[in-house]
Parts: structure tokens; C-alpha cells; sequence
């Protein structure tokens, strides 16, 4: 094919670009509670993106991948016109990371799994026709982003009033924190263990049976529950602190288990949204690889999953206090105990829809979760404004990157042509 590598190379950069866009807002999204209830520093912030993003990539991701490449439009359509596909390809990566970095700049955390399905079911609507669309899957896609912050605004709302009504609201909160944060922490473990452990071993095509899974994940969250307990051990709780805000040293608590959750939602990030990011670059990869075999395709995939991990770490540290800004203090005030809830609730959600293999919006799962703790202390507590200016931003997504995938489709094939 003429210009193979050239079409290789654009789909990089733009892929990277991308990437460094989905960073710069989804990833900072998922941070945006962690780090916008304080419950850990800059430094520790930066360590979990970094270690449980290329986790979750490499460990988790692959359904998602599969989806983005052949499960949204008729590929066997595209048999003896693989430079229509591969100019969509390319359109495709163009108008999210131009939508994207626009979302960024006004500090609107957008979703790259709206821009880029959007983009693509754009192209092969309007460029192959409807018949090109799988409806079935992009219905199923289309009803995750309602579902998802439905869900996970609902299990934010129940884990933070178990969280008042055993802790908070009684006579004795701090006796009452020891006695049933291990719980929670076991809760965390079981969760990190259903996706590290066992999306790991499935990653090497290793099937386990549902006993030892279940026995494995419980194992997780004990080892997590006794480092926790470990931990909170050790704090030093100011008592004096006490007397102007009695729930600082069970803050001081959270703070620890909030660390562990902010843990389960990255690596929960990393197995959707890094797939989502380079989904495009490897579609054009196999299509041409499929005319000019080279290297082994697993070789290339773990290439191309390191380079979409970089670029969305760069865009965290770069450019993603807008949207930490928006999420994490912009919403509803967020204290450790708040942030643990709607996050443990967000990543419990992504697992579950990455799980079936369908690309499922972190950004909109997270920001339903905070909605639900938000809820859980009255609507006055949030920032309808916000949240207003957010919902729209969603709305906007699919039309805008749509459009430009569209212009930039006509933009490669005369430019190639």
C-alpha cells in the first residue's frame, strides 16, 4: 500500500495527541477527587497514576481495543478500499483530540469515549452509509453512558450514607471508624483483586474457575484490609484538632482508604480509556499489517499501549488542573470520606462495563458518582451551575467531534488522493 508508513507515522502523533488530551481531561477527572479532597500529596497522586495507569492498560484493556476496531462499523465493506477506512481512522483521532483539548482549555471534563465512538460512527454513517453501523453495539454503547453515572451516582449515594449511619451520625465516631473501616478496606482489596489479579491472569490466557476466584479476590481484600489497619495504626491523631472539627482524625482515616480506591479507579481508567485512546492507531496498524505482514502483532500492540500510557501521563501532569479543579472542588465540597465513596462507586462501574467489553465513559461514571454523594447531603450542596455547564459539554461531545471527523476525512483523502 502507498504510504503505509507515512499513514503509520500521522496516526502516531496523532494518537500521542490524543492521548496527551485524554490526560489532560479524563485522567485528571479520575485524580480530581483524590486530589481535590487532599487525601494524598502531588507526589503520591502522580506515583498511583503513573504505576496503576500502565497496569490497567496492559492488564485489562484488550475487549475494549477488540470493540473500537471492527465491533462499531462493517469492516468487510472496506475490503478493497482499506485507505477510506484508514483516512476515517485518522479523521477520527484528529476531531477527538481537537474536542477534546477545546474541553480542556474551558476545564470541562468531556468524555473520550463519547468523542471517539461519535467519531467513528460519524464517518461510517455518513461516509459508508447507516447500513455500516453496528446499531446494536453502538445502542449498547449509547445506553452505557446513561446507565453508568445512573449506577455509580447510586452506589456513591449508598456507600456514603453507610458511611454517616455507621461512623459519622452515632455517639462515638472514632471508636466507631476503627471498628468498621476494615470493612471498607476489605471491600477496596476485593475490588483491586478482581481486577489486577484476575484481568491480569486473563490477559496470559489464564482461565480460573469461580471458586478460586472468589477465594482469591477475598484473599486480596484481607491482605488489603491488614495493610489498612497497618497503616491507620500508625497515624498520629491531633486531638486538639479535634475539639474545632471532632471527624479530623477519622479524615485523617479516609484519607488512607482513599489512597487504596484512587488505586482501583486508575487502574479502572487505564483498562478502558488508554484502549479507547489508541483504538483508532491500531485499526489502521492491523489493516495494513494484513497487507504487508512485519513483526509480530502482540509486539506492536504493547508498542502502541506504552505510547498511549505516555502520552496520557504527560497530559496529567501538564495540563490537568482545569478539569481537577471543576470535578474536584467545582461540584460539592469534598472531604476523604466523600471522595472514597464516589470513587470506590466509579471504579466499581468501570469494571463492570469493561468487563463486557464495552467501552464505557469514566469521566461521566465519576462525575455521576460525586452527583450521588452530593445528593446524599441534600442538593444544596451542589453547584448546579457545574453541573449544568458539564451535562452540556456531553451533549455537545458527539455532535462536535462528528463534525470534525468529517472535515478532516475530506481534508485525507485529497491530501493522499
Amino acid at each position: 500500500m502507498e504510504h503505509a508508513y507515512l499513514y503509520i507515522l500521522l496516526a502516531s502523533a496523532l494518537s500521542l495527541a490524543l492521548a496527551f488530551s485524554v490526560g489532560a481531561n479524563d485522567l485528571a477527572n479520575i485524580m480530581s477527587t483524590t486530589m481535590g479532597s487532599k487525601a494524598v500529596s502531588v507526589r503520591q497522586a502522580m506515583l498511583i497514576a503513573v504505576v496503576f495507569e500502565f497496569a490497567g492498560a496492559f492488564l485489562g484493556s484488550h475487549g475494549v481495543t477488540h470493540t473500537l476496531q471492527s465491533g462499531i462499523i462493517d469492516l468487510s465493506l472496506l475490503t478493497n478500499h482499506t485507505e477510506i477506512f484508514i483516512y476515517g481512522m485518522l479523521a477520527a483521532l484528529t476531531g477527538s483530540t481537537l474536542w477534546m483539548l477545546a474541553a480542556s482549555i474551558l476545564g470541562l471534563p468531556v468524555s473520550i469515549t463519547n468523542a471517539i465512538v461519535g467519531s467513528i460512527v460519524g464517518f461510517g454513517g455518513i461516509i459508508l452509509g447507516a447500513q455500516a453501523v453496528h446499531w446494536q453495539q453502538v445502542s449498547y454503547i449509547a445506553l452505557s453512558w446513561v446507565c453508568s453515572p445512573t449506577l455509580s451516582g447510586v452506589l456513591a449515594y449508598v456507600l456514603f450514607m453507610s458511611v454517616q449511619r455507621l461512623i459519622f451520625d452515632t455517639s462515638d465516631p472514632l471508636s466507631n471508624a476503627f471498628r468498621f473501616l476494615p470493612l471498607y478496606f476489605f471491600l477496596v482489596g476485593v475490588i483491586l483483586g478482581d481486577m489486577t489479579l484476575l484481568k491480569g491472569l486473563k490477559h496470559f490466557h489464564i482461565e480460573i474457575s469461580l471458586w478460586p476466584s472468589v477465594l482469591l479476590m477475598g484473599l486480596t481484600g484481607l491482605i488489603t484490609m491488614a495493610a489498612g489497619k497497618t497503616l491507620v495504626r500508625g497515624l498520629v491523631f491531633d486531638f486538639e484538632a479535634e475539639q474545632r472539627d471532632r471527624f479530623v482524625n477519622i479524615e485523617k482515616m479516609f484519607a488512607i482508604l482513599m489512597a487504596f480506591t484512587a488505586c482501583a479507579m486508575v487502574f479502572a481508567h487505564g483498562s478502558n480509556d488508554v484502549a479507547i485512546a489508541v483504538g483508532p492507531l491500531m485499526a489502521i496498524i492491523r489493516t495494513i499489517e494484513a497487507l504487508h505482514p512485519w513483526h509480530p502483532t502482540w509486539f506492536i500492540e504493547y508498542k502502541v499501549v506504552a505510547l498511549g500510557c505516555c502520552g496520557i501521563l504527560l497530559g496529567l501532569f501538564i495540563y490537568g488542573k482545569k478539569v481537577i479543579a471543576t470535578v474536584g472542588t467545582g461540584i460539592t465540597a469534598l472531604t476523604p470520606s466523600r471522595a472514597f465513596a464516589a470513587t470506590l462507586a466509579a471504579a466499581i462501574t468501570v469494571i463492570l462495563s469493561t468487563s463486557t467489553g464495552i467501552p464505557v465513559s469514566a469521566t461521566q461514571t465519576l462525575v455521576g458518582a460525586v452527583l450521588g454523594v452530593g445528593l446524599a447531603r441534600g442538593i444544596g450542596s451542589l453547584n448546579l451551575t457545574v453541573v449544568r455547564n458539564i451535562i452540556m459539554s456531553w451533549i455537545f461531545t458527539l455532535p462536535a467531534a462528528c463534525a470534525f471527523t468529517i472535515i478532516f476525512y475530506m481534508i485525507f483523502s485529497r491530501v493522499f488522493s
